[in-house]
């Protein structure tokens, strides 16, 4: 009944190892998946990162050069304003000097039309030297007065047109630096609305792997539950093997004992002598695997006989573990190690069951 009951227990031994490997084989594949995720993001960071000096960069260029374009816009609105009033000057000097043109023609007319006063009637009808002399000098006055005039609103009017020139000239070079300044300041909004497009395309996709490096962690963490679950059951499992066999030993050896009494042959030599197609006492067997090829328990012992790797290793056992090798070369391993029953104290399971 005992080796029945450990019959039973064999096969969820046996899906725990297969479900316990495939939970190892999805964490290791998380991990690997948070591995990337994180390179990525942290690659994504430094692109972003990037992407914001350049951005403040074409944003200090594009406040300067906004600062620029309103000054420049200022000195054309100011020479705008100078030209105006140039002209409107111009246009007053233009009036000033046709009307003394107007003046001075009609005095060359009416001096052509008349008969020119002579010395002699200047001198006879003048009321003294004092009348004669002001009379002379008030021509005079009044021709070189008239012919300054005109002399004073042409030069004016020469100056007014250069001023007009030279203001109208100044204009059209601010205009064109202003459309220029323009221009850049326009290219530099477009790299900057690029820029933080691009960044905003970035920051989307850095929370979008944020939000798997997030879930992925909660699926390892997950599964990380799950594989100590299983290995608590796992190692539940063992012990109620353990015990079984421990107990179909005992019964097995109180048989044995009443068996030999009879015969008159004594129990010990019996059960220590190896049986059941092992390299060991079946019974040591039993206790500790039920016969099964265990993974590694929590102390690092595996296979048939629950050898640990140094054991393994010490006894020439080939690979890192025994539970990865044929039961041929755990038999093998086993049998140099039990030294005719010399190693039995490698086995816990040799005491519980009374062989030593």
């Amino acid at each position: 009944m005992a080796l029945a009951g450990l019959a039973l227990l064999t096969p969820q031994h046996s899906g725990a190892s297969q479900s316990l490997g495939q939970l190892h084989d999805e964490l290791g594949a998380q991990q690997a998946h948070e591995s990337d995720l994180a390179a990525s993001i942290s690659h994504l960071d430094a692109s972003i990162g990037s992407l914001e000096s350049q951005i403040t960069l074409v944003e200090n260029q594009e406040a300067a050069v906004r600062q620029s374009l309103s000054a420049d816009r200022a000195r054309l609105a100011s020479l705008e304003g100078q030209i105006t009033r140039e002209r409107n000057h111009l246009a007053q000097l233009r009036r000033v000097l046709a009307k003394a043109k107007g003046i001075l023609r009609a005095q060359l007319v009416s001096q052509y039309e008349t008969q020119p006063p002579d010395v002699v009637s200047v001198i006879l009808n003048a009321h003294g030297f004092n009348d004669l002399l002001e009379q002379l000098n008030f021509l005079g006055r009044a021709k070189h007065q008239q012919q300054s005039i005109i002399s004073v609103t042409e030069a004016a009017k020469e100056a007014a047109d250069a001023a007009v020139k030279r203001l109208t000239g100044l204009q059209r070079q601010v205009r064109q630096i202003t459309a220029q300044t323009q221009v850049r300041a326009q290219a530099l909004a477009g790299m900057n609305n690029l820029l933080s497009s691009r960044e905003s395309a970035l920051a989307s996709a850095r929370s979008a792997q944020r939000a798997a490096l997030g879930a992925s962690q909660a699926r390892s963490s997950a599964l990380r539950q799950q594989i100590s679950h299983v290995e608590a059951q796992q190692a539940a499992a063992r012990a109620a093997a353990r015990a079984a066999a421990a107990a179909a030993a005992a019964a097995a050896a109180a048989s044995s004992s009443g068996s030999g009494s009879a015969s008159g042959s004594g129990s010990g030599t019996t059960s220590a002598v190896p049986s059941g197609g092992w390299a060991i006492p079946e019974a040591i067997v039993m206790c500790e695997s039920g016969g099964q090829n265990l993974p590694p328990n929590s102390a690092g012992a595996s296979g048939y006989y629950q050898i640990l790797p140094s054991t393994w290793k010490l006894f020439d056992g080939t690979g890192p573990a025994a539970y990865l090798a044929s039961k041929a070369e755990q038999d093998a391993v086993a049998s140099r190690i039990w030294n005719n029953g010399a190693g039995a104290s490698n086995w816990v399971c040799a005491g519980i069951v009374g062989i030593s």
